[in-house]
């Protein structure tokens, strides 16, 4: 298995690891959520989910980056300036930082830092486009603010001449060619050809509104302001970027049709990375959407051409599968796995067999189908390759069992977890195996109504979980505890052994009651985690 790989199936198993009756919530989670929600325009919410992933691992330059993103979208420039320069501290390399700290410059109308920026950017990264189109854009910026650059050529003659030459009326005015001004105004560009139409009627000029309000004046505001909302459209969007970029789409199309076999395999190469690298970033969607477009090309191509064609496949499968998780969708990302499975079984390729299971385990238990999970990951068992993948697959079946409510079952899967850790020395995964063996343990004790071992064995556990450290499961772990003293409890009051235990003096914690009353002394070593109920013994409150 891939480092990658089992990196990344650490990290998942640690999470569910860690998950209780409560949610889990993640870096990542946040991180996806805040993505999907700024998608969708909701950008004060992503916002939000952005400054708390930033709680959990703060200085995070990829966060800092979306968020300034985000910033961007809501119109604070400064703190989205704030945020791109924080994450050029961390990494003066980081080319999104560098590419995001230019486009917020150039939002500000500060062209010519923006300019600087987005050369940077190109001398670290040449191979994306986007550096070279913000310079396109930052220059004709720069030259409509400025002036046409051959007016710097001038003589110092030529320049008095033209300070001192009168503008007569607006149709001295510096036009641009129809053919630009149509593309830049679009639709608007035939309410100014009429404007423009009405300024030859004389008779039509000379006469005024009943407000008194000249016509002419009304119709030469209008074409003003169309161009001045060209002037403002040719910033954000220059032509000449717009130029630069069909004609990189035209290389590039002409570039794959001529390709080498050998190129092809570092193009492809090259896209997995980037594939991997936008999902591991947060932007599961254009992750999601790069793949699908590989997906096509290598489809089309022959097995001549891409002699491991159908592990690619498999893989793309894999890598939408993954996206489409992230974003939420799945169903979707149940399909796409099984489709790697199907593509691997096919062409016996054994990795992908193993990695398709993994990955449809997962998902069966994102959406609560626990079964349907064991199922797939118990057929990826006799794959496992190492005794650190057999510790995660051991204890991710286990936490099913669990769920299930098969605790026996669960158990055992545990000791086999921590078998595996132990043999891997994976301290880890030790601690993770110890602590579903103990709540395995606690819950069987519990259907036999062994409440007194049941709270010990979890104390046990919160002991193992607090040197993870996780706290998602020691709050599980905690709120299973209270639950176990509340059956306790309850057991003692209906058996009427409540009163003759061996006490500890306290008070009542109902507001009206003054009546003292008696702590379980099998409770007091989880006090400090516990809130002890109102009215352990008879109360008339």
């Amino acid at each position: 298995m891939l480092p990658v790989a089992v990196a990344r199936q650490r990290r998942r198993g640690a999470a569910m690891a860690g998950e209780g009756d409560l949610p889990v919530v993640t870096f990542g989670n946040l991180m996806s959520e805040g993505i999907t929600l700024s998608r969708r325009g909701q950008h004060d919410k992503a916002l939000g989910c952005f400054n708390d992933a930033l709680k959990l691992r703060a200085g995070d330059k990829h966060c800092l980056i979306t968020r300034s993103k985000c910033f961007l979208k809501l119109g604070d420039t400064e703190n989205s300036l704030k945020d791109a320069e924080a994450s050029l501290q961390i990494d003066k390399t980081f080319s999104e930082g560098l590419y995001q700290k230019a486009e917020t410059l150039y939002t500000m109308g500060d062209f010519e830092f923006a300019l600087v920026f987005y050369h940077r950017g190109r001398r670290l990264r040449p191979d994306l486009h986007k550096f070279q189109l913000g310079i396109n854009k930052a220059e004709e910026a720069i030259v409509n603010c400025i002036g046409s650059k051959k007016c710097h050529f001038l003589s110092k003659k030529d320049k008095q001449k033209q300070q001192n030459k009168p503008i007569k009326d607006h149709k001295q005015m510096k036009k641009k060619s129809p053919k630009t001004e149509q593309q830049l105004l679009g639709a608007l560009y035939a309410d100014k050809a009429f404007l423009e139409k009405l300024l030859k009627d004389e008779d039509l000029m000379q006469s005024s509104t009943r407000q008194g309000i000249k016509v002419m004046d009304l119709v030469l505001g209008g074409i003003s302001y169309l161009n001045h909302r060209r002037d403002f459209w040719q910033q954000q969007k220059p032509m000449y970027a717009r130029v630069y970029e069909r004609k990189v789409l035209r290389q590039e199309k002409m570039r794959d049709k001529k390709e080498k076999p050998s190129d092809i395999s570092k193009s492809i190469a090259k896209n997995m990375e980037d594939i991997e690298l936008l999902l591991a970033r947060g932007s599961a969607e254009e992750s999601c959407r790069k793949a699908e477009r590989l997906l096509k090309r290598i489809q089309a191509w022959s097995e001549n051409e891409v002699p491991n064609k159908y592990e690619l496949i498999g893989n793309l499968h894999s890598c939408i599968g993954n996206a489409q998780l992230a974003m939420g969708q799945m169903e979707a990302a149940l399909r796409s796995h099984k489709m790697d499975l199907d593509c691997a079984r096919q062409h016996a390729l054994t990795d992908g067999v193993s990695r398709a299971l993994d990955h449809i385990g997962h998902v069966y238990a994102r959406i609560g189908k626990f079964q349907q999970a064991v199922n797939a990951w118990e057929e990826k068992i006799p794959l496992a390759q190492s005794n650190l993948e057999k510790a995660w697959l051991f204890h991710e079946i286990g936490r099913c069992y669990l769920e299930l409510g098969k605790a026996e079952v669960a158990q055992d899967y545990g000791q086999k977890s921590l078998q595996s850790a132990d043999e891997e020395g994976d301290v880890e995964w030790q601690l993770h195996a110890t602590v579903l063996v103990a709540q395995a343990q606690a819950t069987a004790q519990m259907k036999l109504k062994d409440y007194p071992s049941a709270v010990m064995t979890f104390e046990r556990a919160l002991e193992k979980a607090k040197l993870v450290p996780s706290e998602a499961a020691q709050n599980g772990i905690i709120a299973a505890l209270d639950n176990v003293s509340k059956s306790f409890i309850a057991q003692l009051n209906k058996s009427g052994k409540g009163g003759t235990l061996p006490s500890h003096e306290g008070t009542c914690r109902s507001h009206p009651c003054t009546q003292k009353w008696e702590k379980n002394p099998t409770l007091l070593h989880i006090s400090s985690i516990l809130e002890f109920p109102q009215h352990p013994f008879p109360c008339k409150y």
